[in-house]
């Protein structure tokens, strides 16, 4: 089960356990003030929108195009933006550390 380090809006950092298997959206939405993930993981709402630690950036498969198309819309938009509803969960990501970007 990867473990991974979310900072939330507020700046507080959190531990949280995750299944591998699903998309990192999944925790998120269900922590106290996480992402909503209002469109559940279309990749078509940007409301799952995160910030991954600089060191991780490289280590995730590149974003496919239609999240690109996505982050890039958004006014909070940096270069390690991604939606979390398109990052897999496997046991090599134990340890990511994504922020969890300002509502829009």
């Amino acid at each position: 089960m990867p473990l991974l380090k979310v900072v939330d809006r507020d700046g507080k950092e959190h531990d949280i356990n995750a299944p591998a298997g699903g998309v990192l959206m999944e925790p998120l939405r269900d922590m106290d003030d996480g992402v909503t993930a209002i469109c559940g993981g279309m990749c078509s709402c940007a409301t799952c929108h995160v910030y991954v630690d600089p060191a991780w950036v490289d280590k995730l498969p590149k974003p496919m195009s239609d999240e690109l198309d996505m982050v890039r819309d958004l006014t909070a938009h940096q270069p390690n933006s991604r939606l979390s509803c398109q990052i897999h969960l496997t046991e090599a990501l134990s340890g990511l550390k994504v922020t969890i970007a300002p509502e829009e």
